[in-house]
């Protein structure tokens, strides 16, 4: 048998590569006489662009092209579109009140008649060097007029079971509240994005290299912002150093060396800076939650009302955080509920879905409430999840949706036993002859995995003993050069090693949703088994031939055609070396969602006159339906514990509310996690195949930071409830702690009866 097949920890076949430095990433594109792109940012958050001069800076040294937005006008360049994924089924909709149309405001590549937030393209600068660019740029003068701040209503809807919900308030004996802020965050992926561009005037094609979250939808909407047919532009990307979700949506400077590169005849290259990223990527989270939770005197959970309000930023890049995290507000827990769901324009970047977009979110809310609720009237915070969870699947919640299959009270009590739930007092005293305070947090999630639903997969056995795969998911460090050779290992037979995959390039690929969602292995499942099963399919034939045998007398097993019960056969490989490259495609379009779901539990140490907090202890159990490679589904948690531990301890953007200026734009000032902010974390796989997909499969990309942000502030505020702190918002930061330490301290005590 051929090792290396699904449910391998098969180390991952792409490292040894990355680590002798033999990956290409956006900013290794090298052409030969290539310029240099530069992009002049608004100082503004919200003006009016009464004049620009350029006249200085086209006559300066090495300066090859000024661009501004009265060129795009001229030139009739599209918006960037923000094409939206075909909806599916399990995406609730989300239709305004009063029956208006969703607000859309889409982005210009450069500002035309007025900028929207602080870091908008303003004029795109081409130069012989990039220090030639940045001079010319700093020549250019800007007429502005201040605007008053954009506050617009893009979406307006509820969504839900109302009656049912208003009975559960009236019944209910307990009411908790909690009004909270999911602070916005910054991607800051290690590697900042950079674009090439080409244009060959023999052809009049195209040629952007650029990373992001695929190559197909970069370069339909390229095509739209330039006027152009799709099969004028030619995407290519390789190695992305890493996304979440910040680079799966085109950027203004996509399009802009591609334009640029025409007019001067050319290749143009751009590279962002750190600082630069930080004021005009994509951001990330940013909602205002008002929230209700409505407990019988039992402890039923019988209502939960919310109103969730997403910060979309000065356009409408995507409302998918502000869908996913609605319709599965209620998480694993059985109750009627209603949701306002709004979202609002701002003078501030977009926001754009960012690992696990919204869910991370409600599952903050919905565990903090539970937790706030058994504090304030005496329930024990386990049971009353217990008491409440849902217990039989198929299950439809309130908004509609229909999760697919899972064993939500075993995992439950399995990690309770992981965790040694049981032993924490014993830990909790050790750390208290420390001097420290010792907080104990859980939280359980559900979250939605649809995305894209076409994707299509070629595979071909090639002469050489190889197998190619080509497959519209570019990876973003996720390891799919390992786990999709396993797919293919596990149904051709074929060594793992031997499979390579190609994802890069629109000259080769012509569908591919792109990696997001926790889509690729579910749907290159798909693609690749119905692919292998062709190929099969057409070897069997071709054995039948070279085997001079029936093909009902043959077998497939291991990779090589057999003729039943004798020793005659022949491999794959050899098949495709006698006759020639044997090839199939698969195609999906996979319209049913997905549902992983888990459980976390944290333990956190308190230094309560610093108000610094270490996290000691981190376990998990995550159902990823059917796992194909746990080594790399281990490493997905614990990369999610940590930026879920990033949001919820330290990171934020900050934006003067005065002058709308970032004041968090650079690492001095934005904190990241770091190695050793963390324990070693104790990660455990559930494998319940999933009912919708029909190798069982889940994604297992996000369930690590799904509940990451609700179980850790969980833990926080347990350790200070003997200081009577009752929350926190994040970031719990030093400064934080401290001051709602001192905050509970001053607040008056209640007055106790005689």
């Amino acid at each position: 048998m051929v090792s290396g097949g699904i449910g391998a920890a098969l180390p991952r076949l792409e490292d040894a590569r990355l680590l002798r430095g033999q990956g290409c990433y956006s900013d290794d594109f090298r052409l030969d006489g290539q310029v240099y792109g530069f992009v002049l940012r608004s100082p503004h958050p919200h003006a009016r662009i009464v004049s620009i001069d350029t006249a200085a800076a086209r006559t300066m040294p090495g300066v090859l092209l000024v661009l501004t937005g009265a060129d795009v006008a001229a030139e009739k360049l599209k918006p960037i579109p923000h094409i939206p994924q075909a909806q599916s089924p399990p995406d609730i909709r989300l239709d305004n009140l009063d029956g208006s149309d969703h607000l859309l405001e889409r982005p210009p590549i450069l500002a035309i008649d007025s900028v929207r937030f602080v870091g908008e393209a303003v004029a795109f600068i081409v130069a012989e060097t990039v220090a030639q660019a940045k001079d010319a740029a700093e020549a250019i003068t800007v007429a502005y007029e201040s605007l008053p701040p954009i506050s617009d209503i893009a979406v307006d809807a509820r969504v839900g079971n109302p009656s049912a919900t208003r009975a559960g308030f009236a019944e209910a004996e307990y009411v908790v509240r909690l009004e909270t802020d999911i602070q916005r965050v910054a991607g800051v992926p290690m590697e900042p994005r950079a674009a090439l561009g080409d244009y060959d005037p023999q052809t009049g094609r195209y040629t952007v290299w650029a990373g992001g979250g695929a190559v197909v939808r970069p370069k339909k909407e390229i095509a739209i912002i330039l006027g152009i047919e799709p099969e004028k532009v030619r995407v290519i990307a390789k190695e992305v150093g890493g996304n979440f979700g910040t680079r799966n949506f085109s950027y203004p400077e996509f399009a802009l060396v591609a334009w640029a590169a025409k007019k001067v005849g050319r290749p143009v290259k751009w590279t962002c800076e750190r600082q630069e990223a930080f004021v005009s990527d994509y951001a990330a989270r940013d909602f205002r939650i008002e929230s209700e939770l409505a407990i019988a005197g039992d402890g039923r959970f019988v209502g939960l009302h919310a109103t969730s309000t997403s910060n979309l930023g000065a356009y409408t890049a995507s409302f998918v955080p502000l869908t996913k995290g609605t319709q599965l507000m209620t998480s694993l827990y059985d109750m009627p509920a209603v949701a306002r769901a709004r979202a609002v324009l701002s003078n501030t970047p977009s926001t754009a879905p960012y690992r696990s977009a919204g869910r991370p979110e409600t599952m903050f809310v919905i565990e903090r409430l539970i937790d706030m609720a058994a504090r304030a009237h005496g329930f024990d915070r386990v049971e009353l999840r217990r008491q409440n969870l849902i217990r039989k699947t198929p299950h439809r919640n309130a908004f509609g949706v229909i999760y697919d299959s899972g064993d939500y009270l075993g995992s439950f009590e399995e990690i309770l036993k992981l965790a040694d739930w049981s032993g924490y007092e014993a830990r909790r005293q050790t750390s208290l002859a420390c001097g420290l305070r010792r907080g104990l947090g859980l939280g359980g999630y559900i979250e939605s995995q649809s995305g894209a639903p076409h994707e299509r997969a070629e595979v071909t056995v090639l002469p050489d003993r190889t197998v190619e795969i080509l497959i519209g998911t570019l990876s973003a460090g996720q390891g799919h050069a390992t786990s999709f050779a396993q797919l293919a290992a596990e149904w051709l037979g074929v060594p793992a090693e031997s499979v390579r995959l190609e994802t890069s390039d629109t000259d080769r690929l012509s569908i591919g949703g792109g990696s997001h969602s926790g889509r690729s292995i579910r749907q290159a499942g798909t693609t690749i088994h119905k692919a292998a099963q062709g190929i099969i399919a057409r070897g069997l034939k071709l054995a039948a031939q070279h085997l001079e045998a029936s093909a009902f007398d043959i077998d497939f097993t291991d990779g090589r055609f057999v003729v039943k019960g004798t020793d005659r056969g022949v491999s794959l490989f050899e098949l495709a070396e006698a006759h020639g490259p044997i090839a199939d495609a698969g195609d999906a379009d996979s319209r049913v969602g997905s549902y992983p779901y888990g459980w976390h539990v944290c333990e956190v140490e308190i230094d309560v006159e610093t108000g610094t907090v270490t996290i000691d202890r981190y376990t998990t159990i995550d159902d990823v339906g059917r796992a194909v490679n746990p080594l790399i589904l281990h490493g997905q948690t614990h990369g999610g514990i940590v930026q879920g531990a990033g949001q919820a301890l330290m990171e934020r953007c900050f934006y003067e509310p005065a002058s709308g200026q970032l004041l968090s734009g650079s690492f001095m000032d934005y904190a990241m996690p770091r190695a050793h902010d963390f324990p070693m974390f104790s990660t455990t796989l559930s494998e319940v195949p999933s009912t919708n997909h029909p190798l069982g499969f889940r994604g297992g990309g996000e369930g690590g930071i799904t509940p990451a942000l609700g179980v850790i502030i969980n833990a926080v505020v347990d350790g200070l409830a003997e200081f009577g702190v009752t929350h926190i918002d994040m970031p719990a930061s030093p400064e934080r702690v401290w001051q709602a330490l001192r905050d509970a301290a001053a607040a008056p005590k209640p007055s106790s009866t005689p």
